[in-house]
Parts: C-alpha cells; sequence; structure tokens
C-alpha cells in the first residue's frame, strides 16, 4: 500500500500549494493529489485556486512524486476536449508523473458557469461521453465526436506525452463501477468498500487481464492539542458527514453550512482522527487495507497546519504506516 498528500484546494492559496508540495515529496509521501474546486466545502476553509496551475507549478518543484487530479469534473465547468490538452501538458511538464482522475462532479463547483445541475444518471452519462473522447484525444490524431451531451469538432492534442496518461474515475456503486472499470486505467473512491473493490476487479478482468489500483482518501488532523485539532475538524471538514450523495447536490457554503448545523464536534472526531495518536491513524488506514485499496491519500486539516503534519508524518506517520502496511 502506498500513501500519499491531499493538496486541498479549498484549505490553501496556490503558493502554498505547491510549497506544501515539496515539502510533501521530502518527507517522503510516494503521491500527491489535487482537488479541483471553484468554491470551498465552507466558508471557513477560504480558498479555491486554480487547480491547474497549480499542478503545472508544482510539477516543477517535485521530481519523484506522481501527481492526480483528484478529481476532475470533465462535463459542465470543463470541456472534455479542453481536460485532455491540460492533462497532456502536466504530464509533460511532469515526466510522465501525472494521472487524470475523472469525477461525475459537485454542484457546488459546476453551477458557476449556469449551465444547470443534471441528475445523477444523466451526470454518469455526460462522464462516459467524456471518458471516451478524452481517451481518442490520448490515443492522438484527429478527434470527431457526435453524442448526447458533447459535440467534438476536428480536436488534436499536438502535444503529447510518450506514456498515454492514465485515466482514474471515481465510482460510487454497482452502475459506475460497470460503466467505468472497463475503460479506465484506475479506481477512485472515498469509502473503505470492499465489496465495490471486488466488482471493480470483477468487471475489469472480463475485458483485461489485469487489476487495476485502487484509490482512496483519509483526513486526519492532526495535534499535540486534541481538543484544538477536534475543534478544526469540525469547524472545516464537518461537511464530509453528509456523504457524496448529498454533497453532490448542496449549491453552496451556504448550503453546506446549513446542511451540517447540527453535526457535533464530537461526531467529526468520530469519524477522523485527531491529535496526534500515530495508533489511532493506523486503525483508520486498516479497513481500506482490508478492503484492498492500494494507494491512500491523506488529508491534514486545516491551511495552517500543514508544517508540523509534515514533522509527524517524516519521524512518525510514515514509518508507522509502511509498517503496518508497505
Amino acid at each position: 500500500m502506498r500513501f500519499g498528500y491531499t493538496l486541498m484546494t479549498e484549505q490553501a492559496g496556490p503558493k502554498e500549494l505547491v510549497r506544501h508540495a515539496r515539502a510533501a515529496e521530502e518527507c517522503g509521501f510516494a503521491f500527491e493529489v489535487s482537488s479541483d474546486h471553484y468554491f470551498p466545502w465552507l466558508d471557513e476553509q477560504g480558498h479555491a485556486p486554480y487547480a491547474w496551475s497549480v499542478l503545472g507549478a508544482v510539477s516543477q518543484v517535485t521530481e519523484r512524486v506522481e501527481l492526480l487530479s483528484f478529481v476532475t469534473c470533465p462535463t459542465v465547468r470543463y470541456h472534455p476536449a479542453v481536460v485532455a490538452q491540460k492533462a497532456a501538458t502536466v504530464s509533460l511538464l511532469s515526466d510522465n508523473r501525472f494521472i487524470l482522475g475523472l469525477g461525475a462532479g459537485e454542484n457546488l463547483n459546476e453551477h458557476v458557469v449556469g449551465r444547470g445541475w443534471p441528475p445523477a444518471n444523466v451526470r454518469h452519462e455526460m462522464l462516459s461521453e467524456a471518458v471516451e473522447i478524452i481517451g481518442e484525444l490520448f490515443d492522438g490524431g484527429y478527434v470527431n465526436f457526435s453524442g448526447q451531451h458533447f459535440r467534438v469538432d476536428s480536436a488534436k492534442l499536438w502535444d503529447l506525452p510518450e506514456r498515454r496518461t492514465p485515466i482514474a474515475v471515481a465510482v460510487s456503486g454497482q452502475q459506475s463501477v460497470e460503466r467505468f472499470a472497463p475503460v479506465a486505467d484506475a479506481m477512485i473512491t472515498t469509502e473503505p468498500n470492499g465489496e465495490l473493490v471486488k466488482a471493480w476487479d470483477a468487471e475489469r478482468t472480463q475485458v483485461r487481464e489485469d487489476t487495476t489500483r485502487k484509490f482512496a482518501q483519509l483526513p486526519v488532523s492532526f495535534g499535540t492539542d486534541r481538543e484544538a485539532a477536534e475543534r478544526r475538524a469540525h469547524e472545516q471538514f464537518r461537511w464530509f458527514s453528509g456523504g457524496w450523495k448529498v454533497n453532490a447536490e448542496l449549491p453552496g457554503t451556504v448550503a453546506f453550512a446549513g446542511a451540517t448545523q447540527y453535526v457535533r464536534q464530537a461526531d467529526v472526531a468520530q469519524s477522523i482522527p485527531c491529535g496526534a495518536d500515530v495508533d489511532a491513524i493506523v486503525e483508520a488506514v486498516k479497513p481500506f487495507a482490508e478492503a484492498g485499496f492500494t494507494d491512500l491519500a491523506l488529508v491534514q486539516i486545516g491551511g495552517d497546519q500543514q508544517d508540523p503534519f509534515f514533522e509527524f508524518a517524516k519521524s512518525d506517520l510514515l514509518p508507522a504506516l509502511e509498517k503496518a502496511f508497505g
């Protein structure tokens, strides 16, 4: 199992994120994932720089770590042909260290272009067409496409990396697994669902004689003052309690604040490791390892709390995780 670091664009500005990326590589993380938001989840987080500018800069201050978009919605705010172009560019800038992570998106970020927010089944149809378009562009040559949701007119990527950029797709249930496992290079999800992993591998091996990497994410709130760490987790991450079926639908930070107004600090602390207890984080990782995930990205909650987390990760956390799961 490999452990990564999350560049959370909702809680830090662009220059800080680039500095965090370099520090995360130096302290030993194997990969780095970046969220791709237009809005933070809550006003308290306070940031939302353009992820793709950040990724370009990160590619130049890191040398070893893999980079992933985690995840980009290629259907409303972005056209899939443009997503393919910027993904190929980041692949070139990073010397083939980039994986394009795609998902069906959230209303929170996609509403800004004024096209409305389609129902979940339509969003998956759109994502399926987008994955097809991006894959064809990654294959090289001119692409024309006429689908139910997208059109592409004689598009071509003029700068392609030698290695075809891998595509990872976020899934949440059997329907999305059946749709994307045969065409994606890796799986992304948020919960340690072993049945989802098994279903992904089963669908995958029907079309190819290999399984793929499975990525997930785990928030933590490290701090030597446990009470302060719990308060920070509640203030900035109580939105996480809603689950993705809810989180995908709410239109803005005010909605998330209202939806989570009755979530208690104790509720958040029960689901997110808070404080400086290495064993608590190891216990939180176990369900992901047992479910069959190959890669887990950690989120340190609090944009101004990254430096002490890096020290903790280098000296205590990463050695413990590698001993237990590596």
